[in-house]
């Protein structure tokens, strides 16, 4: 399904200034020629290099300031719950720079500040090649892991905002600042499609939608390098993870995916094919193995079906010591040894992070068992992408040229507008919006109400004056109004049961009640953390003491509206039953409590959609809108079956009426296309923004077929009694699936066409398209 999209030109003037490299006439003739192709240059530079200094290249290490940081820990074999510290592998400060001087690193991840990293490539240019270091960052929703720079909503609200083209803007916003920080690689877009609610890191998808992932992934990517490519001061792009993480056994991180080839086809890959037609440059493997075989050491996955199949040209890199993980997590490999043999002979181009991979791999070619041709492939593409940055040119920052270029005002206003989009109302039965000035005494509550873990995971702790949590966006919104407040110091852990009952009382007291509770996705404030990377639940309640505080607030009797600020579905089947008002706020990044208030007073329409669906309970799990027609012919016994809240749901402050949609043919062949459209009018009294949804289901086909996918969307801006008549093409492509032939196909028979504000079918209209 097309719909139109809307390019900005978007310009950051950064200005990277560095040095010229004093090199030999012959190879600067060479390699040095700014005049020649990137891959030519490559492939020049790849002649005069050693084998050393090739596998080398094929090296990457955390930021030795992580290192000189652990070495003083007490704990040294914590591994602060898999994420970086790594004493736990015995790395050394001193060790590290060694290696980049020995030209044996070729990249880092995480490095902790520019300073840091020009004092890396300055040790670089001690090398006999003076081959830059290329630095990577998992940049998720800014670059977030770097105090100070802009930190947008996470990726699940940014899919709730339904607006590609504000995600390729925050995309090439968050690239200008990793360059100003001295990174180039951003570990992102998150292409996995997160269909287990008990999963922890849903919050940095797109959601369960398979068309919705693939669209804002290839969005994401145009903004993070370019439309056409690498663009010189963009960054890399890295599509991950391959494959099928979305959908773990038991909802756990990393655990076993045994799935069809129809689903995987059909499910999972769409994202990725997107993304290498988008030219994204670099691919990550997943944790997982994918039908007993680990993606790390997947011969068929890396090559015969990423490279030779799908065309992609760049290059693949492990996870965080993925490959080490087939010898001691999956039990695949006898030793760390082999797993590195096979991970490259396999497809891995590039090691994250660790020891023994150079030595294992440089005896591997010597002994013949790895050849030198293929060394030479995975180092001609890493190559190639430093000299698309522009890094043997500009490889050191500029730094004070470069700071207007961290979090300036119109990065904050991106971060704003994508915050107030990403705003999902779940209920409103008419609290909201709410009457400024008529509220005297306003109690805010919860661990969430004035803390960090606004900004979710994947971010370091950043300024307090560069965060506006929800505390502070309602005080700024009633400056008149007596506020009291008890937030339980922003920890989840920290409520026992007396504060509850000092709460109840305040409550009592108070006109207006907003408690403000969800999840703790913060990676460095490990206290209290419920969600994000390897923090997966058994159930999808509020943890810890926040359903009793919230009844205890309800209790006494007055006003109350329900935030919730977290990073996956939770179970609110209570709060949906009691409450008058819930607004799921996601994690929505350093602006999110300006936005919130807007939408809480009315200076801002609500207008996010679901991206996943809402179940009641864990035990329902999964739960898709997507599901095939078999999977609730039964019901479950003495309960509710289905979804909380659908797919695509979300309210508004005006009500949006649908006229009848129309196909401009009702029977067409096989290789037609035709326009659907229909008029939609705001019938309310306010300015809204409504996201217009069409499903497609193939009635009858060579394999049973979802009850509904999602086919395209538009966000429509409409004014109180506008009527706007939208279009939308439905190409073959739209039609088309896996089918029994083992080829994508349409198959001729009746679809059903369905157009409507959510996927649930009370919102829907639909009609009969016929293929012949």
């Amino acid at each position: 399904m097309n719909t139109k999209l809307v390019s900005h030109s978007l310009f950051c003037g950064a200005v990277f200034a560095g040095s010229f490299f004093l090199m030999s006439a012959s190879i600067e003739k060479n390699y040095h020629d700014t005049s020649l192709p990137p891959a030519k240059r490559a492939a020049l530079l790849l002649k005069e290099m050693t084998l050393e200094e090739k596998i080398g290249q094929m090296c990457q290490y955390v930021g030795p300031g992580h290192v000189k940081q652990n070495e003083k820990k007490s704990d040294q074999n914590s591994n602060d719950m898999g994420n970086i510290d790594s004493n736990a592998f015995g790395l050394k400060f001193q060790t590290i720079i060694d290696k980049v001087r020995k030209g044996e690193i070729g990249s880092f991840l995480h490095v902790l500040s520019v300073e840091e990293a020009n004092a890396l490539q300055q040790v670089a240019r001690q090398t006999r090649l003076k081959i830059p270091l290329l630095i990577g960052v998992d940049a998720i929703h800014g670059n977030g892991l770097h105090a100070g720079c802009t930190i947008y909503p996470t990726a699940i609200g940014m899919a709730s905002t339904f607006n590609p083209d504000l995600l390729e803007k925050s995309g090439q916003e968050t690239a200008c600042e990793m360059r100003a920080s001295g990174m180039h690689w951003a570990f992102n877009p998150n292409l996995d499609v997160a269909r287990d609610a008990r999963w922890g890191r849903i919050g940095e998808t797109f959601g369960e939608d398979t068309y919705l992932v693939t669209q804002r992934g290839t969005s994401l990517i145009y903004g993070l390098q370019g439309r056409y490519g690498v663009e010189p001061e963009r960054v890399l792009a890295c599509a991950k993870h391959l494959i099928g993480g979305g959908e773990p056994m038991g909802g756990i991180n990393a655990a076993p995916m045994d799935m069809s080839e129809q689903k995987l086809r059909e499910v999972f890959l769409p994202p990725f094919i997107s993304a290498v037609q988008s030219n994204v440059f670099t691919v990550m493997a997943a944790h997982n193995e994918l039908n007993g075989i680990p993606c790390h050491g997947n011969y068929w996955l890396l090559n015969d079906l990423l490279r030779d199949e799908i065309g992609f040209k760049g290059f693949i890199v492990s996870d965080w010591m993925d490959i080490e993980r087939m010898y001691s997590m999956h039990h695949y490999l006898p030793s760390e040894e082999e797993a590195f043999r096979v991970s490259v002979e396999a497809g891995i181009d590039m090691h994250m992070q660790g020891d023994k991979f150079f030595e294992t791999i440089l005896t591997a070619v010597r002994d013949g068992h790895i050849s030198e041709v293929r060394i030479d492939k995975a180092v001609h593409k890493i190559l190639e992408a430093k000299f698309l940055l522009g890094l043997f040119e500009n490889p050191v920052v500029d730094i004070p040229g470069t700071r207007a270029l961290i979090a300036p005002s119109k990065h904050r206003q991106t971060a704003l507008e994508a915050a107030r989009q990403s705003l999902v109302l779940l209920k409103n039965d008419g609290l909201l919006p709410l009457k400024k000035g008529v509220y005297q005494k306003i109690f805010i509550t919860g661990p969430n109400a004035d803390s960090q873990t606004i900004l979710g995971d994947w971010v370091m702790p950043q300024p307090d004056d560069n965060v506006i949590t929800v505390y502070e966006g309602i005080r700024a919104a009633c400056p008149d109004a007596a506020i009291d407040s008890l937030c339980f110091s922003g920890v989840i852990t920290n409520i026992q049961p007396e504060d509850i009952e000092i709460a109840g009382h305040k409550a009592k007291e108070a006109d207006l009640n907003i408690v403000v509770i969800g999840e703790n996705a913060q990676r460095y404030e490990s206290k209290g953390r419920t969600c994000g990377e390897n923090c997966d639940r058994d159930n999808l309640d509020f943890p810890g003491l926040q359903q009793e505080l919230l009844e205890k607030i309800y209790a006494s009797g007055k006003p109350t509206v329900l935030i919730m600020l977290n990073g996956r579905p939770l179970s609110v089947v209570w709060a949906n039953e009691h409450l008058s008002a819930i607004l799921e706020a996601w994690e929505p990044g350093m602006m999110g409590g300006q936005a919130i208030a807007e939408v809480l007073f009315g200076d801002v329409n609500p207008s996010g959609k679901l991206p996943v669906t809402v179940p009641y309970n864990v035990g329902q799990v999964q739960t898709i809108y997507n599901h095939k027609s078999s999977q609730y012919s039964r019901q479950f016994a003495l309960t509710h079956t289905g979804y909380l809240f659908p797919f695509g749901y979300g309210l508004s402050y005006t009500s949006y009426r649908y006229g009848k949609p129309v196909l401009s043919k009702n029977r067409i062949k096989k290789d037609e296309s035709i326009t659907l459209s229909f008029d939609v009018t705001n019938a309310g009294e306010m300015n809204g923004t409504e996201i217009v949804q069409v499903y497609i289901r193939d009635e009858y086909a060579s394999v049973t077929r979802p009850v509904k996918e999602l086919k395209g969307f538009q966000r429509v801006s409409l004014k109180a009694g506008e009527t706007k008549n939208i279009e939308f093409a439905i190409t073959p492509d739209d039609l088309k699936f896996y089918t029994s032939r083992k080829v994508w196909e349409v198959e001729p028979g009746d679809f059903t066409i369905m157009v409507g504000s959510s996927s649930a079918d009370e919102d829907l209209q639909k009609l009969t398209l016929t293929v012949e």
